[in-house]
């Protein structure tokens, strides 16, 4: 294996792995041991499928449609029906890296050797996957039960050549035609493989890891945030000290504050508490900042552990077991991946809420000590950034309803036969667009603080040299310092893009030296 490649093994897959593939589109190949995997379940699924017992899966119907028995002669087209059937999405489509991670996960599951399909099939799908070949996957279709069914339906259209697929050229056209392009021969399915290609809980950990990835990017790029803050409001870093966090030993907690104690290293803006008014204690959004965002770090490591137990399973009904027996389970219920999933939107929701009630009293003159209203140049004639928080105010609204557990609630369907079911899929897109809300969030906090520093060190006080780096780097990538009023979206949108590329932590880890 090169770093180019990720082999897909019988003994699962990293998140790295799947942001690899997923996000930067590294190709795949299968192992020995997973292609013999393969043949060997395949050899078992064949002599169940040869016996007159039924089999769920090999010779039965689905669902609430299990108990009939399927002859010999329609067992293809059983196959091949659940996928076309069951391929039944709607509403806009699902971003590309979704779709690369959903057959990604699946051939990883597949080359398990525990659903036996056939190696040729494990083969096509790494090959699609190889050639940028995306299957258009629809918005609504998941339960998160019995599978992210829809999802994984209209990719395992794609691999018979059927529906449609994006290029690796951005152009969606006919499957057939992209696989033809690419000289790959369309799959005909056998006993058990259409259902195999199905019923997992791909989708939503897909999601999970790479909202892990992001929200990791994400939590430090707050505790930088942070401390800005905390320098621009003349704050005390005493808060921070590592003994005040040890004898409450939470771990992202002591994280946290050693993070934000390394950025405000050498500032000559802390400690100035009481220069202008007595100040004992600053605001909890302030002195709080380690609590909640360490919080929300021991958050993001207990997902963590979930999903890598999720990559480490293999989910399929029935299942092949290494003694031989096929066997029908429940381990398709996505109930473990939807409750972290909904943790973490809580988590983001309350971060982006911290982060917005620094924003609004740098913002504001009465609570800010010594800082213009709303950062203004010439307040009156200029309105600062005051609109700018309304942003983030609605942004912030909006995480507190992207909150709502939708593990929470549950639909019978399938004739009450599939009766409770996760709704870990709807958990996950919601979080997608919690991540994304929080990096705008987040973004806004940034140009304030910077902002506010800048003013500041106009005042004569010397920001830490941290501090200094990471407006530099912001400058430097488009949003613009003090002065009188402009066009700010683009600004904000400069600084966004800084944010969710990593921009600020690498911007000051220079300085600090890595932060966790």
């Amino acid at each position: 294996m090169d770093m180019h490649t990720v082999v897909v093994g019988t003994s699962g897959t990293t998140a790295e792995d799947v942001v690899a593939v997923a996000r930067h589109g590294v190709r795949v190949e299968l192992s020995a041991a997973a292609v013999d995997a393969l043949a060997a379940s395949r050899l078992i699924v064949d002599a169940l499928a040869a016996k007159p017992e039924p089999v769920y899966g090999v010779s039965t119907g689905f669902g609430a449609l299990a108990s009939r028995h399927i002859s010999t002669d329609l067992r293809a087209r059983l196959q091949r029906n659940i996928v076309r059937s069951h391929a039944a999405g709607m509403g806009p489509r699902v971003e590309r890296e979704v779709v690369r991670a959903l057959m990604f996960l699946r051939l990883k599951t597949v080359a398990s050797g525990h659903t036996g399909v056939r190696p040729e099939v494990a083969q096509t799908m790494a090959d699609v996957l190889n050639a940028g070949i995306t299957p258009v996957v629809h918005e609504y279709g998941s339960l998160g039960c019995s599978g992210d069914l829809a999802p994984l339906s209209h990719c395992a259209l794609t691999l018979m050549g059927e529906g449609e697929a994006e290029g690796p050229d951005g152009t969606v056209r006919p499957a057939g035609e992209l696989l033809a392009a690419h000289g790959i021969t369309p799959v005909e399915l056998r006993e058990k493989e259409g259902l195999a290609l199905l019923n997992g809980t791909d989708g939503m950990l897909g999601m999970l890891v790479m909202a892990l990835a992001d929200l990791k990017n994400l939590y430090t790029s707050a505790d930088i945030t942070a401390a800005l803050s905390l320098e621009a409001l003349l704050g005390t870093d005493k808060v921070l000290a590592p003994e005040l966090h040890a004898i409450r030993p939470h771990p992202g907690q002591g994280a946290s504050a050693d993070n934000m104690l390394r950025v405000l290293a050498g500032s000559g803006l802390t400690g100035h508490h009481q220069d202008d008014a007595p100040r004992v204690q600053d605001a909890y959004s302030v002195r709080c900042a380690p609590q909640v965002n360490g919080a929300g770090r021991d958050t993001l490591d207990h997902a963590a552990v979930v999903a890598g137990r999720e990559l480490a399973s293999s989910v399929d009904n029935p299942v092949v077991l290494p003694d031989g027996r096929v066997e029908s389970n429940g381990n398709f219920h996505g109930a473990p991946v939807a409750y972290v999933l909904d943790f973490l939107a809580i988590v983001a929701a309350d971060l982006g809420s911290i982060c917005e009630r620094r924003t609004d009293r740098l913002l504001d003159k009465n609570r800010s000590h010594g800082l213009p209203p709303f950062l203004a140049d010439d307040a009156g004639v200029d309105s600062g950034l005051m609109i700018a928080q309304y942003t983030q105010a609605a942004l912030v609204s909006e995480m507190k309803r992207l909150a709502v557990p939708a593990s929470a609630d549950s639909i019978p369907s399938s004739a009450m036969q599939e009766d409770h079911v996760s709704m870990g899929w709807s958990a996950a897109r919601k979080l997608r667009t919690a991540v994304d809300n929080l990096a705008r969030i987040v973004a806004v906090e940034l140009y304030a603080a910077t902002r506010a520093v800048e003013l500041r060190a106009a005042e004569g006080l010397v920001p830490a040299p941290a501090s200094q780096a990471a407006v530099a780097a912001l400058r430097a990538a488009g949003a613009e310092g003090p002065g009188p009023d402009r066009f700010l979206a683009p600004d904000l949108a400069a600084a966004d893009a800084f944010v969710r590329a990593g921009g600020l932590v690498a911007a000051v880890e220079p300085v600090t030296g890595p932060l966790a």
